[in-house]
């Protein structure tokens, strides 16, 4: 299908200037040389192997081993889970865009791509503060800790970091699907992200895109000031241990977080806070990248390498695993 300009839209389609409704977004992201394309066909799908086997596998492990059934490794599931749904959301159709050279998706499957890419990310936003609180209360109120994370506690908190990334991703969706995309039917992205849609959209978008990011603000920098304040709060009572292995084995206990936050929540202000000032399209692709590919994959790296837990965990389960076998 050929792109078309456009001048209204509705909720269930696109009209052409001839009054011919148009269903059909063109993606065109990646245009490389033909063997070149193919290249980055298998590393990307290398990439979504292993995060999908890494991710897996961690949901597995944390499960498996009695020694990892606490709030921490409960809070790790979970974000394992998300990566494995927000990565497939958007990797399955960038290699059936780069093995078949099939570009059309259809607005239907666009709109559900960006619903669920938005909530899953939400909810990763959320989460992590949630992970933080955890530590928080881990290294600042140890005592109380095993009463204060209870299963309801637990259960309550990643429940509320579903609800509102649904609020979020319901008025996202919304705000964007709704208005007229009058410009093309060409996405100039690899999937159906916020900013290359903007770019779709026609000048009276004015009171929707301040509402979407008004909305992408107050999400992340509420998760943000959560993870701030409760690390001030961790990096303080770390300074007041007096021995050296103490203060090593407690903050060993937060630098996967840490690190799993500084990428996720680098990646996204970069992409949706700081506008498009001084940014090319060509960034926004290489850190879309960077948030939907490289980090799921990386995050069980983080937390299995830089674990001691994990990494006993694991020898454990190998060893039940040789025992099993042997027998």
């Amino acid at each position: 299908m050929r792109p078309y300009n456009f001048i209204s839209a509705g909720k269930r389609g696109f009209m052409a200037e001839n009054g011919t409704k148009v269903t059909e977004f063109i993606l065109i992201g990646f245009q490389l040389q033909a063997e070149l394309q193919m290249g980055v066909f298998f590393v990307f799908l290398i990439f979504y192997l292993v995060t999908m086997g890494g991710n897996l596998g961690m949901i597995l492990l944390i499960q498996s081993d009695p020694q990892l059934q606490t709030p921490m490794y409960f809070f790790l599931s979970h974000l394992s889970f998300l990566d494995i749904c927000y990565s497939s959301v958007v990797v399955p159709q960038l290699l059936e865009t780069l093995g078949t050279n099939k570009m059309v998706i259809t607005y239907e499957r666009c709109a559900t791509q960006f619903f669920f890419f938005t909530l899953y990310a939400s909810t990763e936003c959320f989460l992590l503060a949630v992970m933080a609180y955890d530590r928080y209360v881990a290294v600042c109120n140890p005592l109380l800790y095993v009463t204060t994370m209870t299963t309801q506690i637990r259960l309550g908190l990643v429940a509320a970091a579903y609800a509102g990334a649904m609020v979020n991703t319901v008025v996202h969706t919304g705000c964007t699907f709704s208005t007229s995309f009058c410009k093309s039917n060409q996405i100039d992205f690899f999937f159906c992200d916020l900013p290359p849609l903007l770019k779709l959209a026609c000048s009276e978008m004015g009171v929707q895109e301040q509402v979407i990011f008004l909305l992408a603000f107050l999400v992340i920098t509420t998760s943000i000031s959560v993870i701030l304040i409760s690390y001030l709060f961790i990096i303080h009572a770390i300074l007041k241990i007096h021995k050296a292995g103490g203060k090593a084995k407690t903050f060993s206990t937060c630098a996967s977080h840490m690190t799993a936050v500084a990428l996720f929540f680098g990646t996204l202000i970069f992409m949706y806070l700081k506008g498009n000032m001084g940014k090319s399209l060509w960034e926004d692709k290489v850190v879309s990248v960077l948030y939907t590919v490289v980090i799921p994959m990386l995050n069980p790296m983080i937390y299995s390498l830089r674990n001691k837990e994990v990494k006993e965990a694991l020898k454990r389960v190998s060893k039940r695993m040789r025992v099993s076998h042997a027998e």
